[in-house]
Order: structure tokens, then sequence, then C-alpha cells
């Protein structure tokens, strides 16, 4: 039986490209928001016995997080077999230790709670710091998706002779990914970050950007900052405006329109989070995610029987099935399959 794939207001584009890319079937989500601020979220569809995909990109997470929990747990309580999220941008990352006396750790407490309500999480290149992987804080089978296949796809058909850039040491694993699968060099700018919208960049060596194209790429573009000041580098040493690519469109306030004012030749993003930028398709990604993995449906995250015993039980009969695949380890030993297959 084909998934029902349902999707928060304004992932209408991504849910249709899932969709399509998993011959799922579309269901509609319906949410209302009283007077006074409160939520009610209704589900269109019959989803008694269905895999249910429920697709939300969380930028702006605090007005979704509310209404996305509540459509997980009445899937769950309206006899869904399993509730799977895909979210192509996964928020509360940031804050993975106690920075400072009394400081809730976000990144713990919202695992927590997506923990309960969903079997199985997949999304695009989350901004990990301290955590080695997702597993580490979420209690369910996650698989994350690569953006650099994409990226280097879009990049070898779009920019003749290009260097591919990176923002900071820590960027550079990645950009060299990028750069590999592209068949381009790369180097990687030195930064220093002196507070949110403070940043400095530098370039190491200019030698190696010699009639080459210089692009861009970063992870995260919420300020801009590090984007603006990386072209004024790139430009301060004679080399052409830059093209920009940034994994999640965050774009705060008015830094979209900061970084155009600042020069590149273009900027584009990955369709993770919705932005006029959007112009790199992460989504059959997704669809093809899981290739290595032991054969299943096309449309499985994850199998059922894969709630971890630390989370509450279901409100429904006990699930059953496949408990290995040497991908992911649920408390109490176990091992389950997780992510989108082929």
């Amino acid at each position: 039986m084909k998934p029902l794939v349902f999707h928060l207001p304004g992932d209408e584009d991504f849910a249709d490209g899932l969709i399509r890319a998993l011959g799922a079937q579309r269901a509609a989500l319906q949410l209302h928001r009283f007077p006074d601020g409160e939520s009610l979220v209704r589900l269109d569809a019959d989803v008694t016995g269905r895999t249910v995909v429920i697709v939300a990109s969380l930028a702006q997470p605090d007005a979704k997080a509310l209404p996305l929990l509540f459509a997980a747990d009445a899937a769950r309580d309206l006899g869904a077999t399993r509730v799977l999220l895909a979210a192509p941008y996964l928020a509360y990352l940031r804050q993975d230790r106690r920075f400072n006396t009394g400081e809730a750790i976000t990144s713990r407490t919202f695992a927590a709670l997506v923990s309960t309500v969903f079997d199985g999480i997949v999304t695009v290149d989350p901004h990990l710091h301290r955590y080695r992987s997702l597993g580490e804080v979420y209690r369910v089978p996650t698989r994350v998706v690569q953006s650099a296949p994409a990226i280097a796809a879009w990049v070898a058909a779009h920019v003749d002779r290009p260097v591919l850039i990176g923002p900071d040491a820590e960027s550079e694993q990645w950009v060299q990914e990028v750069a590999r699968l592209a068949g381009a060099p790369f180097t990687v700018l030195q930064k220093i970050r002196r507070g949110d919208k403070d940043v400095e960049v530098s370039l190491p060596d200019t030698a190696a950007l010699a009639d080459r194209q210089p692009v861009l790429i970063d992870d995260i573009v919420s300020s801009a900052r590090t984007m603006i000041q990386a072209i004024a580098s790139v430009r301060s040493v004679g080399l052409p405006p830059p093209v920009c690519i940034g994994v999640h469109a965050l774009f705060a306030a008015d830094a979209y329109h900061a970084l155009l004012a600042a020069g590149p030749q273009r900027v584009v993003t990955c369709d993770t989070v919705p932005h006029v930028s959007n112009g790199i398709s992460v989504v059959a990604h997704l669809r093809f995610a899981h290739r290595a993995a032991a054969p299943m449906a096309a449309h499985d995250l994850v199998p059922p029987g894969a709630r971890p015993r630390s989370a509450p039980a279901p409100r429904r009969s006990q699930r059953t099935g496949s408990q290995t695949c040497g991908h992911h380890r649920c408390p109490g030993g176990r091992t389950h399959h997780s992510g989108f297959h082929a």
C-alpha cells in the first residue's frame, strides 16, 4: 500500500517532489489557529494501517513544532502503522551543550519531543557540531541525505572552470566532497567570528583561484554575514563576482537583500527551505538515499517495530517486523532499517 504524504503549510513544493519520487499518495493536513493562538490539526485521510510521512521544513521552528507534534500524534492515535518525519531542514541543533549557566540544551529537548511521536526521521545535511550523528540525541532511527551530489551536479552543469570555496575550516571535508564530485579544485577561507553579525574572512592562498570562477558554498545562510565577507575577500584580490550556494536558505530579516547588494554573480540554494533563491533540488535524493541497505519497499523509512523501548508505547497493537540491517542501533541493542529505500 502506498504511503500517505502530508505536509505543513509552505512545504507544498517539496512534498510534491517527494510524492512523485516515492510514488506515494497525497493527503491533506488542515491547520486552524484559534484567536487565542492555539492550533487545531486535522488529517483529511484515513490513515488506518498506513505508513504516514509528514513533510516539514523546520525553519522558524517555534511556529511549526506544536502543529507537527499534534499531526504526528493524531496519525498514531488514528491507527497509522508508522509515522515518519521528512524534515529537509532540521532545527534546534546549535545548542548542543550548556554554554552559559542555566541555559537549556534545546537540541536534546527538541529531539526527545520529536522521538515520542515519530518512528523515523530523514533530513538533509543537519548542522552538527559536537554531536557526531543525530543518533546521539534522537531515540528513533535517522537517515541523513547529503546535498553534495546535487550541488556538484548543478556546479558542473552551470559554472565553467569553477573553484569551490568553503567559508571555514569546518567546511573543508564537505566542500572537498562537492569538489571531488564536480571535478573541480577547492580552497577554504579563514574565518573569525566575533558575534552573530560580526564575521571576518580571508583567503589563505589566491594562486589556486587564477582563471577560475569562484563558487562560495555554505550549509546554512542565516545572517549571510559569512557570505558577504567572503564576497568582499574574493573581490579584493581581483577575482570575478562569485556564485554563492547555500544548502539551507534561512535568510533572517533582510539578509537575502544584503547578500544580493554585496554583488555576487548569482545566489542559489537547495530546496530544503522554501525561498525564491531555490535552484538545486535534493528531494529526489531522499528517494535514493539508502541503495546500500537491505532490500525493502521503496516507500519504507523504518520498519514496523522501530520505536525504542524508552519512548511511550503506541496506542494500538504491537508492531512487528525486521529487526536487523546494520545501520542504526536502538536502545536495547536492536538494529533497524531507516531511510527511504530504492
